[in-house]
C-alpha cells in the first residue's frame, strides 16, 4: 500500500491540475480543489509514512491552501454566482430589461442560432458610460493555441440564456476584424 500512495497522489493531483487549468467554471475550478486537497492529503501521509520532512511541509502547506480554494470557489463564489442568478430570475419577471452578469462575457459561447461561432474572453467597455464597445470572441484552435481573436461589436450581440446571440451570419462573422493578442482598438 505505501508504494500505492505516491502514484495515487500523482494521479490526483494531474487530474486537479487538468481541472483548474481548464477554467471551465467557478464549480470546476472547486472541484479541482477538492481533487488536490485529497492529492496533497496523499502526499502528505506518504511524506509522514516515509520520513520525508520537505514533502511533509511541502504538502501541509498545500492541503491548507487547498482547503482555502475548496471555500473560495465552491463556497464563496458559489454565493456570488448564486446571488447574480436571483438578480437575473428578477429581472425577467419585472417590467424592465433583463439582467446578466458581466462576469458571464469571460466565458460565454457565441452562436448564431445553433451555430457555435466560438467563446467569448473579454468585453471592453467605456469607463464612464459602462457601456460595452466590443466583445472579443475566440473562435478555432485548440486550447489557446492557434486560435483567432475577432471583435464582436455590441451592437451586433445579444445575451440570451446564457450565451451570447451574434446578429450576424456565420460568413459575416469570419469577416469581422481579426485582433491581434496585444493590440486591440480603442474603439
Amino acid at each position: 500500500m505505501t508504494d500505492l500512495i505516491p502514484w495515487i497522489a500523482t494521479a490526483l493531483t494531474i487530474v486537479a491540475a487538468t481541472m483548474t487549468a481548464a477554467n471551465l467554471g467557478s464549480r470546476i475550478t472547486g472541484y479541482g480543489f477538492v481533487v488536490f486537497l485529497v492529492g496533497s492529503l496523499a502526499w502528505l501521509s506518504h511524506g509522514l509514512i516515509s520520513g520525508q520532512p520537505a514533502l511533509t511541509w511541502t504538502n501541509a502547506v498545500l492541503t491548507l491552501l487547498n482547503i482555502f480554494g475548496v471555500w473560495r470557489w465552491l463556497g464563496r463564489q458559489a454565493r456570488v454566482e448564486e446571488g447574480a442568478q436571483a438578480a437575473v430570475e428578477a429581472s425577467e419577471a419585472a417590467p424592465v430589461e433583463t439582467l446578466f452578469p458581466v462576469s458571464q462575457l469571460t466565458s460565454a459561447s457565441v452562436r448564431n442560432g445553433t451555430r457555435d461561432l466560438g467563446h467569448c474572453v473579454d468585453a471592453m467597455a467605456g469607463s464612464g458610460s459602462g457601456r460595452i464597445a466590443y466583445l472579443v470572441v475566440s473562435a478555432g484552435g485548440v486550447a489557446g493555441v492557434g486560435e483567432t481573436l475577432r471583435r464582436l461589436p455590441w451592437a451586433r450581440a445579444e445575451v440570451d440564456d446564457g450565451a451570447v446571440l451574434a446578429k450576424l451570419g456565420p460568413r459575416e462573422f469570419d469577416r469581422l476584424e481579426e485582433l491581434p493578442r496585444d493590440q486591440w482598438p480603442a474603439r
